[in-house]
């Protein structure tokens, strides 16, 4: 992914209003994440208003994507700087989500066997309900959740 305004490209644009409809988040969410350092290549109007592209709208969902997963904003805004930098930083940038990925994919995991645990007390309240006699609790084999020192 190119930085959200390409070097030398005017901002065709539209305002903060427009990129909240678009993406469908608020406007304060959007001045939020710019002044994280998170919104990169936001052109101003002659007024000083926001311009935005329609890179932007992609980037948002991407920032917005990578926080709702658990990403750190010092990981956000490392990515951010290292798209700023350049083609030079490709490999840093494909190590920085792929690290991020496999996190996402171990709390998936974690969330999948909290699931099956749910799972099994809703069928031991269901069949409690229905029949008027506690039912033995059949609990699944899973295995016990180790918390690692960064989570």
């Amino acid at each position: 992914m190119g930085s959200p305004t390409p070097r030398g490209a005017t901002a065709p644009g539209f305002r903060i209003g427009a990129l909240a409809a678009r993406t469908g988040h608020s406007v304060h969410a959007i001045r939020w994440y710019e002044q994280q350092g998170l919104m990169p290549g936001v052109a101003r109007d002659g007024g000083g208003r926001r311009v935005y592209a329609d890179a932007h709208v992609g980037w948002l969902e991407l920032m917005l994507r990578l926080r709702r997963t658990g990403m750190s904003i010092a990981q956000m805004r490392r990515y951010s700087a290292l798209v700023q930098q350049g083609r030079t930083t490709v490999a840093e940038r494909h190590a920085l989500l792929r690290a991020h990925r496999e996190r996402v994919q171990r709390t998936i995991a974690e969330w999948n066997q909290a699931l099956v645990l749910l799972d099994a007390k809703i069928d031991f309240y269901g069949q409690w309900q229905s029949t008027g006699r506690r039912p033995v609790l059949a609990l699944p084999d899973v295995p016990p959740q180790r918390r690692s020192r960064g989570s």
